[in-house]
């Protein structure tokens, strides 16, 4: 590992916040002004292999950090896309854990508050029902117990009635021309049903529904 005096600090070219590292004349590493500061780090001072070897593995979880931050500059992310994300840069799992420890200690990592989020949002522009958010919190890598406080908060979930309710009627026309109740409950309950709705949920709506619809066509054959 390089050892001796650093003879030079340049800054990079492409990035002014990174230093390239001179010892005994030769490039040795680039370092972060971040770095740079906390090491105390100048020309004529003696590195030891020690020293580099420290200083390497502070560049790396940096440059993970960075990374990690940039990706949750992206979009939110949970601790576990982050984590597959530093991941397929090939980062050593022990600077990944560190880097996941760093930004949660920040309050930039918190499953239960992308979860929140998550829900919120779905329940905005595109309600489901409880099922279906759970299946989609668990493919975000939110663990259950997480997922089960978030999906337990009935003002965050609105009320799941109410929620199969619109759903139902924004794809009603699709099925209205069912000949019969068992062919518009078995294509619009199984619409319901992958939307996340629970059958209890369901039943009433599609009660509701078929029951207006029957009221419909009477009108109509009556005009």
């Amino acid at each position: 590992m390089p050892a001796g005096k650093i003879t030079a600090l340049r800054a990079q070219i492409n990035d002014p916040k990174r230093v390239n590292i001179f010892i005994n004349g030769s490039f040795c590493l680039g370092v972060s002004l971040d770095t740079l500061s906390k090491e105390a780090l100048f020309v004529g001072k003696e590195l030891t292999a020690e020293d580099y070897e420290r200083l390497a593995a502070a560049e790396g979880a940096d440059k993970a950090f960075q990374a990690a931050l940039r990706a949750l500059e992206a979009r939110p992310r949970s601790t576990s896309e982050l984590r597959d994300k530093l991941r397929r840069k090939e980062y050593a799992p022990e600077v990944i854990d560190r880097v996941i420890e760093r930004l949660t200690g920040l309050g930039l990592v918190d499953d239960a508050a992308f979860a929140r989020r998550w829900v919120e949002n779905r329940m905005l522009m595109n309600p489901r029902g409880k099922g279906a958010l759970r299946d989609e919190l668990r493919r975000k890598g939110i663990a259950r117990d997480t997922a089960d406080v978030v999906l337990g908060d009935e003002e965050l979930l609105g009320d799941q009635g109410e929620q199969a309710m619109a759903v139902a009627r924004a794809a009603l026309r699709k099925y209205a021309s069912a000949p019969d109740k068992m062919t518009f409950t078995r294509k619009l309950g199984g619409f319901l049903q992958r939307r996340g709705f629970g059958f209890d949920t369901i039943r009433p709506v599609l009660d509701t529904l078929w029951h207006e619809l029957q009221e419909q066509r009477v009108g109509e054959d009556e005009s």
